[in-house]
């Protein structure tokens, strides 16, 4: 069945979740992120979350709008078609443990593209007094499935700045070793499972050629890298980030994160970066981090 643009507006949730510190050390540990903010209890304030933390508790939302495309008529095989396409999470502040937050996903798009529908989301998490903790504007594919009704493109999401060319030589280059187990890890310490990330003979059905490692999981290696080489190690500077999955991440293999350039605008140090596979190709493209500046 075609995606109805009149699911626009639907929504799921809010779930809630408490939040413990074995959670957020869990997924700092899965990116071999290993900073004391995160695992130093003893530290002032306590421990932090890593910053993509952000999509632990946005996947129950998401595993549960599938309710509402069986209420639209999109089969489980149209489903399973979809892929994430786009990323964008805007980071009130950093999770910590302790926290009880609650997760709400809007339907904010349907689009009729060439490889299929394209449909997006706004996740909102908020913590116990209501306040923001993050907003994810999140967009995916579903490829071949063509839409029915006027195209409603999303109108809500957070603007793109236009920085101009990019610099000729990036400002530093990092390689990242990914292990052969790391989608399972990474599966367990997020608790996020999709089981062509770990289950080869599922992935072999999907049409993969092998089982791939989690396009939120390689977002996230590209932004510890990131704030390694020019945020300072300091996670508490991000306030934005944002990535375009464009190929996959097969393990065991050695990703390359590229960090481009710098540009200060409004009181925020905006890095770009890109994701590259051990083969040279994009695995993140058009990556941004926005940092406070320090």
């Amino acid at each position: 069945m075609p995606v109805p643009t009149d699911m626009v507006g639907d929504q799921i949730g809010p779930i809630k979740h408490e939040v413990d510190e074995r959670w957020t050390m869990a997924y700092s540990a899965a990116l071999g992120d290993t900073h004391d903010c995160y695992f130093d209890t003893r530290r002032n304030g306590g421990v932090v979350a890593h910053p993509m933390f952000a999509v632990c508790p946005e996947w129950p939302v998401i595993v549960q709008s599938r309710e509402l495309a069986d209420k639209w008529g999109i089969t489980p095989e149209e489903t399973r078609q979809g892929v994430h396409a786009t990323h964008d999470v805007t980071v009130h502040r950093l999770v910590r443990p302790g926290d009880v937050l609650s997760t709400r996903l809007t339907y904010t798009g349907v689009e009729n593209k060439r490889p299929g529908a394209y449909t997006t989301m706004k996740i909102e998490t908020v913590d116990a007094d209501g306040e923001a903790v993050f907003t994810t504007h999140q967009g995916g594919i579903h490829l071949g499935v063509p839409t029915v009704g006027e195209d409603r493109p999303d109108v809500s999401a957070p603007l793109i700045p236009e920085l101009g060319p990019t610099s000729k030589e990036p400002i530093t280059e990092i390689l990242v070793p990914v292990a052969h187990g790391a989608a399972h890890t990474y599966t367990e310490s997020a608790r996020i499972w999709n089981p062509i990330h770990t289950d080869a003979s599922v992935a072999k059905a999907a049409g993969l050629p092998a089982i791939i490692l989690h396009g939120t999981a390689t977002l996230a290696l590209g932004v510890s890298a990131v704030i390694d080489a020019v945020g300072d190690g300091n996670p508490e500077r991000v306030r934005r980030i944002r990535g375009r999955m464009a190929s996959m991440v097969l393990m065991p293999s050695t990703i390359n994160v590229k960090v481009i350039d710098s540009t200060t605008v409004d009181g925020k140090d905006i890095v770009r970066f890109q994701v590259l596979t051990e083969e040279g190709g994009p695995a993140i493209d058009q990556g941004l981090v926005f940092l406070d500046r320090s």
